[in-house]
Parts: structure tokens; C-alpha cells; sequence
């Protein structure tokens, strides 16, 4: 089943690419989501937002303590 979602980015800044293969192939994400799978490039506005993201262990444990 297709669905289709609008994404929110964390960051501010200007989408320079955008991962076209993601629409004829979307089961990347779920089978190499830190490498062919990338959605998009970005430009950062405010590099320093990223200080506020949490790293994918991070989040990992995030979820376990929920």
C-alpha cells in the first residue's frame, strides 16, 4: 500500500536535492535508510540547529525509555 505523508524538516534551510529513486523504489527507507535511502540535500540556513538533533542512538534509546 502507498501512502503519501509531508515531511518536517528540524532544520531550516534551502532542499538543494531531492532523492527521485525514493519514488519508484520507496522500501529503501526501510531496507538502507542511512545510505541509498537519503530524501533529501540541504542547504542549512542555521548550522547550529543541529546541536539539537539527536543521533540515531540518541533516539534509539529515546524510544526505548517510552
Amino acid at each position: 500500500v502507498k501512502a503519501a505523508a509531508d515531511v518536517y524538516l528540524p532544520v531550516s534551510g534551502e532542499i538543494l536535492e531531492i532523492n527521485e529513486d525514493l519514488a519508484d523504489n520507496p522500501q529503501l527507507i526501510n531496507e538502507d535508510p542511512y545510505g541509498e535511502a537519503w530524501m533529501l540535500k540541504i542547504q542549512l540556513t542555521s548550522p547550529d540547529e543541529l546541536e539539537e538533533l539527536l543521533d540515531a542512538d540518541q533516539y534509539e534509546n529515546l524510544e526505548r525509555d517510552h
